[in-house]
């Protein structure tokens, strides 16, 4: 038994070592194996989320503590053996006007920053570019409405995905990716053509619902050059684990040059008004590798 013990100490006491020795840090753009906490911000509004996350971090963390330390007090301070003569005192009128002020005055201190959060996310500011993101079963299409053409993106196969140098990571890459310019407002509208999907991108601070007949909005800056990646986040459908986003931001130079690569490329695709998602349309179903 006391072997046994000491195997389950050491286990104990070697699990968080192993744990954090494994542990990355959270990736750019994408997930890290081991990765706790958020992904690393790319925008403001996820530099926003990013701080009001540890800020409610550090409350919990406190109020844990203090819950924490007051149970220890009881079991301690008033067990039949330390405290064999019970108080039998049923209102105490300064200690209920505490335990109601105190999560009152707490619950103020996060919601102010929470809806400066809340504004700062649902208020556009003036866009350089506006995307548009449809998500369809099971993959999205994006439309550049100033420069007239849309695409579709599909998640790669294994085989095309090994192609590709280097590799983008397992079920999240595409064909054709979104690529907009480092530094500038985008402005993202989404919208379903067939059920409810979810546009989201976690470096970017951005995710919002995808409603078929509903044109919804969002935006981001991103700060920096990269691959960024994300997925639809509703529940969709069979193929829903199979619909990444793709976002490539790159120089405003570079930005030119693919848009007018994009316009030749896709020239022609720009959709009939008002046929793109108001109704659901005939889509293909892609072809998705069962062997996963």
């Amino acid at each position: 038994m006391l072997a046994l013990l000491r195997v389950v100490a050491s286990a104990a006491l070697g699990l968080p070592v192993m744990l954090w020795g494994g542990i990355a840090h959270a990736g750019l753009g994408q997930p890290s194996p081991w990765q706790i906490g958020l992904q690393q911000s790319a925008s403001p509004v996820m530099n926003s989320l990013v701080n009001f996350h540890n800020f409610l971090l550090v409350i919990i963390t406190l109020i844990t503590i203090f819950v924490l330390a007051l149970l220890v007090t009881v079991i301690v301070k008033f067990n039949a053996r330390a405290n064999p003569t019970p108080s039998k005192t049923t209102h105490h009128t300064l200690l209920e006007v505490l335990w109601t002020v105190v999560p009152v005055a707490i619950l103020v201190v996060i919601a102010v920053p929470s809806f400066r959060l809340l504004f700062f996310q649902q208020n556009i500011p003036a866009s350089d570019l506006t995307v548009k993101a449809t998500g369809k079963q099971w993959y999205w299409s994006y439309s550049y409405p100033d420069s007239k053409f849309e695409f579709d993106s599909i998640m790669l196969q294994e085989a095309e995905r090994l192609k590709v140098q280097p590799p983008p990571p397992r079920l999240l890459g595409v064909d054709n990716a979104m690529v907009v310019p480092v530094n500038k407002v985008v402005r993202v509208q989404v919208i379903g053509a067939d059920v409810i999907h979810a546009f989201a991108v976690p470096s970017f601070g951005i995710k919002i619902d995808a409603v078929p007949g509903r044109l919804n909005e969002t935006w981001f800056r991103a700060t920096r050059e990269g691959i960024f990646y994300g997925q639809c986040s509703e529940l969709c459908g069979k193929d829903h684990a199979f619909m990444p986003i793709e976002v490539r931001v790159v120089s405003e130079q570079a930005f030119l040059a693919w848009l007018e690569d994009a316009k030749k490329k896709f020239a022609g695709s720009e959709p009939a008004p008002g046929s793109n998602a108001l109704a659901a349309a005939d889509l293909a179903e892609p072809q998705v590798d069962n062997k996963r």
